[in-house]
């Protein structure tokens, strides 16, 4: 639709008129000029001032004003709202019976569901909601003081009382995978495959627990950990026995015992898992030996020259000898052998030979001197 506002602006702009003389001409103000030429019928006081106001400003102007009114009543109307009457569609007389039924269908349809799919649930498929299985649940363990092998999964806790009796101190498991954490008031714990671990759990700087790592799964962590958890103070009572004829005494290390330093690790088979190895000890003069075979009790005795002592472990052996000089070590692992150097005469000695996991990935047999 033409604008009559346009053709106003127009019209002016061609005649050169200026405003100062268009409002000395037909006495309009600038203001309602400028609302007159945008159209903006609001700025008046009424419908009568504009159209008075809009005939003066067409015949100053020489244009048609019967054309310029024409063109303002049709924007008028093409402006003005719909009646309410015609926007509003009378409702079909069949539309609330329809509306009634759809409502009694959903209805009926939502009882029929909730009685097949909440209140009816067969028995089996209850069971199963609320079945938990046991890996799921996290477990707790009061640890006794006695010696205890357990299998442990991640999540799982260790209850040990206080020294004063009072509570109990927390550890949780958190990993199983390769290796085992265990994570304590005093800081996480990392054992290794074949590993013995002292565990300091209230933080006085003083071992309370001894762990000891038998098997753990390498691909899954669900399979859980094998442990063996027994107090420190368990294994640190001295015991000596005589030496018969030598005049030596051997103090039985603590299962805690350390290694000097990373020159006395010796590696003497490696492969990407670990295996059950033998050691077949062989006396060559008297001595007073004892050894310890994975979580099996220690075996302790006196060997004269000539006597064998065979030894099968899946993980790991500790061994005590009064004189070191006085025996030779044969290892046999897969299809492997190896002859263990020995010390000086007399010399008394502890060492372990057992498997480990390095940062690469490999299991090596090593065996590690100890203090």
């Amino acid at each position: 639709m033409e604008s009559y506002g346009e053709i106003l602006r127009t019209a002016r702009e061609e005649k050169g008129a200026s405003l100062e003389s268009i409002v000395q001409a037909t006495a309009i103000t600038k203001e309602y000029i400028d609302s007159l030429e945008n159209e903006r019928v609001e700025d008046f006081p009424g419908e009568s001032y504009f159209i008075g106001f809009l005939t003066n400003y067409c015949e100053f102007l020489g244009l048609d004003k019967e054309q310029i009114l024409s063109l303002y009543h049709a924007k008028k109307i093409q402006e003005a709202p719909v009646p309410v009457e015609l926007l509003q569609k009378k409702k079909p007389a069949f539309l609330v019976p329809v509306i009634v039924l759809g409502t009694l269908l959903v209805l009926a349809g939502t009882g029929i569901f909730l009685y097949f799919s909440v209140f009816n649930i067969p028995q089996k498929k209850k069971l199963l909601a609320e079945k938990q299985t046991e890996k799921e649940k996290t477990h707790q363990y009061q640890f006794t003081g006695k010696p205890e092998t357990k299998r442990l999964y991640k999540g799982d806790q260790i209850l040990v009382k206080t020294k004063q009796g009072e509570g109990n101190i927390v550890l949780t498991v958190a990993n199983t995978l390769r290796n085992f954490s265990i994570l304590t008031p005093s800081g996480s714990q990392i054992i290794e495959l074949s590993e013995e671990r002292d565990i300091d759990i209230d933080g006085d700087g003083l071992a309370d627990l001894i762990i000891y790592l038998s098997d753990v799964s390498n691909t899954d962590e669900a399979n859980g950990a094998e442990v063996r958890i027994l107090e420190k103070s368990a294994e640190n009572s001295a015991v000596s026995a005589s030496a018969g004829n030598t005049g030596t005494e051997l103090s039985e290390i603590p299962s805690s015992a350390t290694i000097k330093n990373n020159a006395n690790r010796t590696v003497i088979h490696e492969d990407t898992r670990a295996y059950p190895f033998t050691l077949n000890v062989t006396f060559r003069g008297p001595c007073l030996f004892r050894y310890k075979s994975d979580r099996q009790p220690y075996v302790e005795d006196y060997y004269k020259s000539g006597e064998l002592v065979t030894i099968t472990s899946n993980n790991g052996t500790r061994l005590w000898m009064s004189n070191i000089n006085a025996l030779k070590i044969h290892v046999i692992a897969g299809l492997s052998s190896y002859d263990l150097e020995v010390g000086r005469a007399g010399e008394v000695q502890a060492e372990d030979i057992k498997w480990v996991r390095d940062n690469d990935g490999k299991y090596r047999l090593v065996v590690l001197e100890l203090d």
